[in-house]
C-alpha cells in the first residue's frame, strides 16, 4: 500500500465529508459538492484529474433528456450491471442530503452517454417506484445482487429526521436510526418490497456492505439508539425464483467495530477496508483485507501504509472509493491554510506497484485508441469551455482549462444571485427551483425603469403563467418598487377634444316702424 499526497488547485472547499466518487472507464468523477452548483458547472459533477500530483476538477455535462440531480451528500451508491458478466454498467444513487439539509427519497440512474476529447456527457434519469418505497434517508447502503439470471437492488440502514408527529421545538431537526428493514428494489418493473428479519434488531448507519452474486455482507456501522459500533457481521442471502423473492439473514463471527469506513475492490474476490472510526473521538488506522469466496467471508488485518503525522494527529478524516483499489482521503487543513474550509488530500493505492504499472499501460493504450474519434464538439457559454480528454490520466496541463473557484464570478453581486430588491430572499446556498422552467438558476425579468435592471421573478410574486406571458409578449415590465413611480412620471395621455358643430344663426326679427297716429290706431285694434 502506498500513500501519495496530492495538492488541490483552489477548489478543495467543494470536497467536504459526504461526497461520492464514480468510476466510468477509468475516469473518476466527483459528486456531492458543498453548496448548490454554479454556472461554471451546473450539473455539480466533476471529472477529477490527479496528474502530476495535483487535484484538478473539470466540469461534466448532462444530456438534454436528463432530469435535475441536486448535489447529494452521504447518499447510497452502487454500480448496476445488466448481469454479472456485463461490461456495460450504470450507477444507482439513492437518498442523501441536499445543501438545504433536506433528505432525498429519490432514486437516480446515471450512465455515460458520450465521451470524446472535448466533452463527457451523462444521462441522469429519476426512477419511479411503487410499493414499500423507502423513506428519505442518508448514511445507508445499496447493493446489487444476482440470482437465477435476475438482478435486484438491496437498500439497508441509514438515518432520517424524527417524524413530524414526534418532533418538539428543542429537537426539531434531530435524526434517528431508520428501522432495520431490508428493501428489495426491482428496477425492471419499478416495484419495491420491504422485509423485516428477526436477526436485524437495531438500526445501523455509516456501515460497510460488500456483495457477491446473491449474498451481501454487512459489517460495522453506528447505532444512534445505543450509541455503539457493533462488531456483528451479517450475511444477507437473496433468492430470486420465478415467484416471490426470499431474503434470509445469518449472524456470523469475526466482524469489525467501525463506522464510516471506505471499501475499495482490488480483485474479483478481494476488497480492502480503510479508514473510519472505532469510537467517537478515535480514528481507526488499521486496514483489513476482505476475501469473498464460495459463500464465505474472510477478514484479515493487513499492513497499513505509513500514515503521515498530519493524518495520525487529526481528529477527523473522510474520503471515497476511486475504484481499482485506490482511495481518496481528505483531512482538515484549517489550522495551516488561509482558507478556513480547505483540506489536505491523499491517494491511497492498495494494489502493488507492478499491478498499478500494468493498469497504467492499459489505460494509455485505451487512451490512444479512443482518442482517434474526435466526436462532436459544441460551443459552450460563458466560462464553460473546458477541455476533456478520453482518459483521466492523459491531460496536458498546458493546454487544458480546469475549474477554479477563484476564476468563478462573484455571483453574490452579479449574475443570477444579486440582491434584486429590498425584499429579495434568493440565496445561492439555499435556493431551490420554484418554476417548472428553472433548473440550476432562478428565473429573472428585466425592469424597464431607468437604464433597466434585472429582478427575480419569484421575488416579484409573479405566477408562472404571468411570467410566461411577459416573456412572450412585447411589453415593458416594471418591478414592484418602480411600478408606482413609473405611473407618477408617465406623460398624461393626450386628450382628444371633440369639435363642436357651429349652431345655425337665428333669423333676425322684422320690426315695423310706425308713426305715432298709426301706432295708436294699431294698439286700439289690438286690445279691442
Amino acid at each position: 500500500m502506498s500513500l501519495q499526497v496530492v495538492s488541490a488547485v483552489s477548489n478543495s472547499s467543494l470536497l467536504q465529508p459526504g461526497f461520492s466518487l464514480l468510476n466510468f472507464d477509468g475516469h473518476v468523477f466527483f459528486f456531492g459538492q458543498k453548496g448548490w452548483p454554479k454556472r461554471s458547472c451546473p450539473t455539480g459533477v466533476f471529472l477529477l484529474d490527479t496528474k502530476q500530483n495535483e487535484l484538478k476538477m473539470k466540469p461534466a455535462f448532462f444530456s438534454k433528456d436528463s432530469c435535475y440531480l441536486p448535489p447529494l451528500r452521504y447518499p447510497a451508491l452502487s454500480m448496476l450491471r445488466g448481469n454479472a458478466e456485463s461490461n456495460e454498467y450504470q450507477y444507482i444513487i439513492h437518498g442523501g442530503k441536499t445543501p438545504n439539509n433536506d433528505l432525498s427519497d429519490k432514486i437516480y440512474i446515471m450512465s455515460l452517454v458520450s465521451k470524446n476529447s472535448k466533452k463527457i456527457t451523462f444521462q441522469c434519469v429519476e426512477k419511479d417506484l411503487a410499493g414499500d418505497v423507502p423513506e428519505a434517508r442518508y448514511g445507508h447502503t445499496i447493493n446489487v445482487v444476482h440470482s437465477r439470471g435476475k438482478s435486484m437492488s438491496v437498500i439497508f440502514g441509514g438515518r432520517a429526521y424524527t417524524p413530524l408527529a414526534q418532533r418538539t421545538t428543542e429537537k426539531w431537526n434531530s435524526v434517528v436510526d431508520c428501522l432495520p428493514s431490508v428493501f428489495l428494489v426491482d428496477f425492471e418493473f419499478g416495484c419495491c418490497t420491504s422485509y423485516i428479519l428477526p436477526e436485524l434488531q437495531d438500526g445501523l448507519s455509516f456501515h460497510v456492505s460488500v456483495a457477491r452474486n446473491d449474498t451481501i455482507y454487512i459489517l460495522g456501522g453506528h447505532s444512534l439508539q445505543n450509541n455503539t459500533r457493533s462488531p456483528t457481521l451479517y450475511r444477507l442471502k437473496v433468492d430470486l425464483p420465478l415467484g416471490s423473492p426470499a431474503v434470509t439473514c445469518t449472524i456470523l463471527p469475526g466482524g469489525i467495530s467501525v463506522s464510516s469506513a471506505i471499501v475499495t475492490q482490488t480483485s474479483d474476490t478481494e476488497f480492502v477496508l480503510v479508514g473510519g472510526y472505532q469510537s467517537d473521538n478515535q480514528k481507526r488506522l488499521v486496514c483489513n483485507t476482505i476475501v469473498l469466496e464460495d459463500n464465505k467471508i474472510e477478514i484479515v488485518e493487513r499492513a497499513s501504509p505509513d500514515w503521515t503525522p498530519d493524518i495520525k494527529h487529526c481528529r477527523m478524516w473522510f474520503g471515497g472509493d476511486m475504484g481499482k483499489g485506490s482511495v481518496l482521503l481528505g483531512i482538515p487543513g484549517a489550522n495551516k491554510q488561509l482558507i478556513s474550509d480547505a483540506n489536505y488530500f491523499y491517494i491511497l493505492r492498495c494494489k502493488g506497484a507492478e499491478e498499478d504499472k500494468e493498469e497504467e499501460l492499459t489505460a494509455q493504450t485505451c487512451s490512444q485508441t479512443s482518442s482517434e474519434d474526435p466526436g462532436d464538439s459544441t460551443p459552450f457559454e460563458d466560462s464553460e469551455e473546458f477541455c476533456f480528454s478520453a482518459e483521466a490520466n492523459s491531460f496536458d496541463v498546458d493546454d487544458t482549462d480546469t475549474y477554479n473557484e477563484d476564476d468563478e464570478e462573484d455571483e453574490s453581486e452579479t449574475g443570477y444571485w444579486i440582491t434584486c430588491s429590498a425584499s429579495c430572499n434568493i440565496d445561492i446556498n439555499t435556493w431551490v427551483p420554484f418554476y417548472s422552467t428553472e433548473l440550476n438558476k432562478p428565473a429573472m425579468i428585466l425592469c424597464s425603469s431607468g437604464a433597466g435592471h434585472w429582478v427575480h421573478a419569484q421575488c416579484m410574486d409573479l405566477s408562472e403563467s404571468m411570467l410566461l406571458h411577459l416573456s412572450e409578449a412585447n411589453v415593458k415590465y416594471f418591478c414592484n418598487e418602480h411600478v408606482d413611480l413609473n405611473k407618477g412620471l408617465q406623460t398624461p395621455k393626450k386628450v382628444v377634444h371633440l369639435k363642436k358643430q357651429p349652431m345655425k344663426p337665428l333669423r333676425k326679427k322684422t320690426t315695423m316702424k310706425l308713426t305715432t297716429p298709426a301706432k295708436k290706431s294699431f294698439l286700439r285694434r289690438l286690445f279691442e
